[in-house]
């Protein structure tokens, strides 16, 4: 079933009754290279589980269900769980679950797959709520081996940009903490139905697990170091994590700052995830 054809999918839709709930971001994607170009990146061996949010009608189901062991597939729209079952009645290696990623717990979900070997996410994100599902993956501390996702250009460069850049931000940093991100492929906006007003990209963030390269002392207040630098971007670090630590006199950050080579007026956009853990442990041992 070729349901990355446009006449498919409307054609799918009518059958069902349905009509895309922009509520829902539902933007059908209808590139078969893309589409396999996003299902062959999600996980380098085939005999893996692949959690899939946002199933739509099934149409990057059905790509990874081809090639690997195991699909979970969640989708909130309760009114497309029947076409689900049409468009994949053929697919027995697909679970389909009704449910909000963010109201789900994903360990329990998927406890048995777990222990069963490697499980990777791969989904189409719904422009409106990317960044706190995004967020969940990455701080659930779950074994996921690799989180591939589309997303709104606009977010995949601030998830990918280098330091010191306008785009690279508190999630750019979060995400560089937890894994390497990787930016694969460019979607624009025409290979959607309906079509979205901006363009899309698939980025990859291969995930470090519990290998990760730079673990600072103390990870609540790396975090709260980030989100502080980040608060208020036009300050300098030093004032900014005035305003994030208000405990804290305003001399023992400048110390803080300085002591681990950074000048007292940079900004917070111009630290690497290694300085950010540094700073955070200079504050943790004062």
């Amino acid at each position: 079933m070729e349901l990355w054809r446009i006449q498919t999918v409307r054609q799918v839709m009518a059958m069902f009754g349905l009509s895309f709930r922009k509520e829902f971001g539902q933007n059908f994607l209808t590139d078969p290279d893309v589409l396999a170009g996003i299902a062959d990146a999600a996980s380098p061996t085939a005999d893996c589980t692949v959690l899939e949010i946002g199933a739509g009608i099934g149409t990057l189901t059905r790509e990874l269900a081809a090639r690997y062991r195991r699909v979970v597939a969640l989708e909130i729209d309760r009114a497309l769980i029947p076409v689900l079952g049409y468009t994949l009645a053929d697919c027995p290696n697909v679970t389909v679950v009704n449910a909000d990623v963010l109201a789900t717990d994903l360990g329990a979900l998927l406890a048995a797959d777990f222990a069963a070997g490697p499980v990777a996410v791969c989904a189409n994100l719904p422009y409106y709520i990317t960044s706190p599902i995004l967020m969940k993956l990455l701080e659930s501390e779950l074994p996921f081996s690799a989180v591939t996702v589309m997303v709104q250009k606009e977010f995949a460069d601030r998830l990918c940009a280098a330091a010191g850049g306008k785009e690279y931000g508190a999630i750019t940093v979060s995400a560089a903490y937890r894994g390497t991100t990787e930016r694969l492929i460019r979607v624009p906006a025409d290979r959607f139905v309906p079509a979205p007003k901006v363009d899309s990209a698939v980025v990859q963030v291969r995930l470090y697990g519990e290998k990760k390269p730079i673990v600072p002392r103390d990870e609540a207040r790396f975090f709260r170091v980030v989100r502080s630098a980040f608060g208020q971007r036009r300050k300098t670090l030093v004032n900014a994590l005035c305003a994030g630590f208000p405990e804290l006199p305003k001399d023992r950050l400048t110390a803080a700052v300085t002591s681990v080579g950074l000048p007292p007026d940079v900004r917070g956009e111009r630290l690497t995830v290694e300085q950010f853990a540094r700073l955070s442990d200079a504050l943790t041992d004062g």
